[in-house]
């Protein structure tokens, strides 16, 4: 009996091949739509699906293959004689091979100008339904959803007549994983659509960027999968112009570094990152001395680090950044001189591009985090902060260089593990105290690397300071500025200490506490 395969693809890359090599082996060929017309135009002889079904594709292509005599030829056991007794006396033939791929969902809601009426007709509903019942009956039916794996299904019937089991069974789960994936996607679509902000199942669907060598540690095994509407402002989407293959925790790292610079947008800045942490930040009226500031701030700790620029790297940065070891400089954009001078001699420094202009899109992202049978989620850190709403609640304000070295701080602290501390003045940081298990050992670290740099140093906590200790501490140093959250109980204790020693202190009434 001759065997029969059905085929209707979107993609049709390499499909008038293996359409051909399937006729040459001796298969008759079902097709519908435009899949059939390519087919036909390729000298490709096809069988149409409303020859099969008895009905003729009808309601704008909404049905054509959601039929009996479809379905049937693909979920008739072979091994069940009363399953093929029922196809016998209903007349359906049997369909070996299924060729199915999906409408356009995620291309067409891409679509700048993507209405809601389009993203609904490119919801494919056959096409799901056809390979969901190939690959449940992979006993016997081959499905195939990847032109990636033409070749594999046509060695196999070339050499044996049929597929092996094993690869049936494969093909079977790589098409749920499809299926599944692009019901996802219209899930994710949908919610957004009707504004339901905790649904009661989370469905996110991602696919493999790269597969690591290892993850944190050599004996963790990792991959790096990038979410299936892909994120510009994104080290997923970064155009890697230089170096090594990133890791596991480069890729951590870098997505702390381009987190940290959004928050600096105003000015030419630089941020230097090491384990999570700025090591240093530095901004200026040009690109080239926020780099001198930012390496400046913790020249030992920069060592084998990752840095952000937001300006375009020019030459003369180029050549301060060079005789550095740096895993990873990330920024919009380099200079032809500036990419020559940073890749000479270092094929394994990564240098990444990305789109600075399109941050904002990726602030609205929720964030991710697993736990042991469990998934925590959130929205990111970005809360619009307005240093008028600020309270002075010390006798002493702030001078003016003052106020401006304390939002600048208060902007830095936010990305500083907790117990987090770090003391800056206007335009660069100067000393860092971050994971502590308490506040004073942090405070005591930032103190002692920015010690001898404390002429108009501001202090900044990322949560309040539950005892005077903190301020005796800082007072003790020469800061006269602190910012901080407040809200704890014993406020008042910090604020008459802070009084005592003629200290200004400011509550902004927003915590940035980060694990």
């Amino acid at each position: 009996m001759t065997k029969r395969a059905l085929i209707s693809v979107s993609d049709k890359s390499g499909i008038v091949d293996f359409a051909k090599e399937l006729k040459n082996l001796g298969w008759d060929i079902i097709s519908t739509g435009g899949t059939k017309v390519t087919l036909d135009d390729a000298g490709v002889e096809t069988i149409a699906i409303d020859d099969v079904t008895g009905f003729p594709e009808m309601m704008d292509g909404r049905v054509k293959t959601l039929h009996p005599n479809i379905h049937g030829g693909l979920l008739a056991r072979r091994d069940a004689d009363s399953h093929l007794q029922a196809a016998k006396d209903n007349n359906i033939e049997l369909i070996d091979l299924v060729v199915v791929n999906l409408y356009p969902f995620k291309e067409t809601i891409l679509r700048p100008d993507v209405t809601y009426d389009l993203a609904v007709e490119n919801i494919d509903i056959g096409g799901p339904s056809m390979l969901r019942s190939a690959a449940k009956n992979h006993a016997s039916v081959t499905v195939v959803v990847d032109p990636a794996d033409y070749a594999t299904v046509l060695g196999e019937l070339a050499d044996a007549g049929q597929t092996t089991f094993e690869t049936r069974q494969r093909l079977a789960a790589k098409v749920f994983r499809h299926t599944a994936a692009y019901d996802a996607l219209i899930a994710e679509y949908f919610t957004a659509q009707v504004g339901e902000a905790k649904p009661e199942k989370l469905t996110i669907t991602y696919d493999l960027k790269q597969a690591m060598r290892y993850g944190e540690n050599p004996q963790q095994d990792a991959d790096f999968y990038q979410k299936a509407l892909p994120t510009d402002y994104s080290i997923a989407s970064a155009k890697q112009l230089n170096g090594k293959e990133l890791s596991f925790n480069n890729i951590r790292d870098a997505d702390a570094a381009i987190r940290i610079i959004r928050d600096f947008k105003d000015r030419p800045t630089v941020v230097a990152l090491k384990h999570m942490n700025p090591c240093g930040i530095g901004q200026a009226d040009d690109i080239e001395t926020a780099w001198d500031y930012a390496y400046e701030a913790d020249p030992v700790s920069i060592f084998g680090g990752i840095v952000v620029l937001n300006r375009e790297v020019d030459a003369a940065t180029a050549e301060k950044m060079h005789p550095i070891f740096l895993e990873i400089i990330i920024a919009p954009s380099y200079s032809e001189e500036a990419l020559a001078i940073l890749t000479n001699k270092k094929k394994n420094l990564r240098i990444l591009e990305l789109p600075f202009d399109a941050q904002a899109a990726s602030e609205v992202e929720a964030e991710y985090t697993g736990v042991v049978g469990g998934l925590l989620v959130q929205n990111q850190d970005v809360v619009a902060e307005n240093p008028a709403d600020w309270q002075v609640v010390t006798d002493r304000q702030p001078t003016e260089q003052e106020a401006t070295a304390l939002e600048f701080a208060w902007k830095a602290i936010k990305y500083v593990k907790s117990n987090g501390i770090i003391i800056t003045n206007d335009h660069m940081t100067l000393g860092l105290g971050a994971g502590q298990t308490n506040r004073v050992g942090s405070v005591k670290i930032a103190i002692e690397q920015a010690k001898d740099h404390l002429d108009g140093a501001v202090l900044a906590s990322d949560a309040f300071f539950p005892f005077a200790d903190n301020i005796e501490e800082i007072a003790a140093a020469g800061i006269k500025a602190i910012i901080q959250p407040g809200g704890s109980v014993r406020d008042q204790e910090s604020i008459d200490a802070a009084n005592k020693h003629g200290l200004t202190m400011i509550f902004t009434g927003v915590r940035h506490f980060r694990h």
